[in-house]
């Protein structure tokens, strides 16, 4: 108590100062004096001026984080966004193997893509699948738009594929509409219908499928279109470019076709070509 007592002798002016401003609003507000009702209605005004002028305030200091809640929302939306766009081109893509297995009478082997070259001259793609389920060594790989190589290598769980796009990859290839007969081959820039003699009939936009007379993979496959047909000087040949129908940089999922060539043909047509 005597702290306290001494507390109030170094502060009394402030406690009696503060102690009449209260008496002087209480008696204010129970006053009802035409001049006390006006007073009261110019202080309450500048009141609510006060506070609408500087209302800004709260809202500046609480917008961080409201931006920040915002941000988390638009990220999670973004990203709902993407994984259905993902989804709706899967579903797409496996709409066309789907389609592609179904028209196919040799058993089809689906592998997923789990590795890409597609900067070298002998370009590969590495599959998710390889002998444990039944691949071989040979094997053509296809996916809903055409072609796309053979197995050059397989272990258990995986298998590596040449491509199209490989300066050592070869295809007995024809053009759907006039049957002109060609080797596929790519040059390390384009894919060439080599071998074609200048009067046989080959036009821009022709499809082009594997043939007959390939000794890798069946008949019938489709390869591309012809993207160009020039003439050059002193050449028996025609250059022949072609557009593959499957974009290498793109594919995500393929199959891998039950298929083996003939080896009684492959061996008969060896001894009478020596």
């Amino acid at each position: 108590m005597h702290r306290l007592y001494r507390l109030y002798l170094s502060f009394k002016e402030y406690v009696i100062f503060w102690g009449l401003v209260i008496v002087s609003l209480i008696l204010l507000s129970m006053n009802d004096n035409p001049q006390i009702r006006m007073i009261r209605s110019i202080t309450i005004s500048s009141v609510g001026a006060f506070q609408s002028a500087f209302s800004f305030l709260p809202n500046f200091f609480s917008l961080q984080a409201e931006n920040d809640g915002l941000r988390r929302i638009n990220v999670a939306l973004a990203d709902e966004v993407n994984q259905l766009r993902e989804a709706r081109l899967e579903n797409i893509r496996l709409r066309s193997m789907v389609a592609l297995k179904e028209s196919c009478t040799t058993k089809l082997v689906p592998g997923k893509v789990v590795g890409k070259n597609l900067t070298l001259l002998r370009n590969t793609v590495t599959l998710s699948v390889g002998t444990d389920d039944g691949l071989s060594v040979g094997m053509p790989v296809v996916t809903g738009e055409g072609l796309v190589g053979k197995i050059i290598a397989a272990s258990g769980g995986y298998s590596i594929i040449q491509i199209l796009l490989n300066v050592d990859f070869r295809a007995s290839a024809k053009v759907q509409r006039s049957r002109v007969d060609g080797i596929l081959a790519w040059d390390g820039k384009v894919v060439l219908l080599k071998n074609v003699p200048k009067s046989l009939d080959v036009r821009p936009g022709d499809a082009v499928i594997t043939s007959e007379y390939s000794n890798a993979f069946p008949a019938g496959i489709k390869i591309g279109v012809v993207a160009s047909v020039r003439e050059l000087p002193n050449n028996l040949f025609t250059h022949i470019e072609i557009m593959p129908s499957v974009d290498f940089t793109r594919m995500e999922e393929t199959f891998v076709l039950s298929y083996l060539p003939s080896l009684e043909k492959f061996k008969l047509e060896e001894k009478h070509q020596k």
